[in-house]
């Protein structure tokens, strides 16, 4: 393995001048700047963002919004793979959330995201539902660029939920710190 795949990447919130750039490099990348999550249509520009980077290079992004005593990863996006930036900025969007008194940190992924599933499953997050053809609403309602087709010519069609619990309930019943 090589030193850049080992050296942890620093972790800084976005700049204000910066968000403009955000939603260039995410449109390019997703087809717009809006990222679609349980029926709801969420501008990346507009949240709370993490950019990993190298000097001043950029290397992934973490948006997220802290709504309750919850955290949703609306978008994880490493520009340079199999370097620790995604691990890493999960692990500061998690840092985040946790210090935001949150009990769970949460995300959607579709069904073709097979690399996704890996990624998140191998970093403690649980599949814990599957919206069946929310990604095809999703199209039809709300972000038109959404493919018919994915990743491993797989059909685009339902949104799975991952999640992270961050605190568990005690025998008590108040919150007691999770992994």
């Amino acid at each position: 393995m090589s030193a850049a795949a080992i050296a942890s990447p620093r972790i800084r919130p976005i700049r204000e001048d910066e968000r403009a750039e955000l939603a260039r490099v995410v449109g390019a990348n997703w087809g717009s700047s809006i990222v679609a999550s349980r029926g709801v249509a969420h501008d990346v520009g507009d949240l709370p963002c993490l950019i990993a980077v190298d000097g001043e290079r950029w290397l992934g992004a973490a948006v997220y919004r802290v709504e309750g005593d919850e955290c949703e990863l609306v978008l994880l996006e490493a520009f340079e793979k199999v370097r620790g930036v995604g691990t890493a900025l999960l692990a500061a969007t998690a840092a985040i959330a946790r210090r935001s008194s949150c009990r769970r940190l949460w995300l959607m992924t579709t069904n073709d995201n097979l690399d996704a599933l890996r990624f998140y499953q191998r970093r403690g997050m649980r599949l814990v539902h599957v919206w069946p053809e929310a990604t095809t609403e999703a199209r039809q309602k709300l972000k038109p660029e959404i493919p018919l087709v994915g990743d491993y010519g797989i059909p685009l069609r339902d949104e799975l939920e991952l999640e992270l619990v961050l605190t568990e309930p005690t025998a008590a019943g108040g919150p007691e710190p999770g992994p």
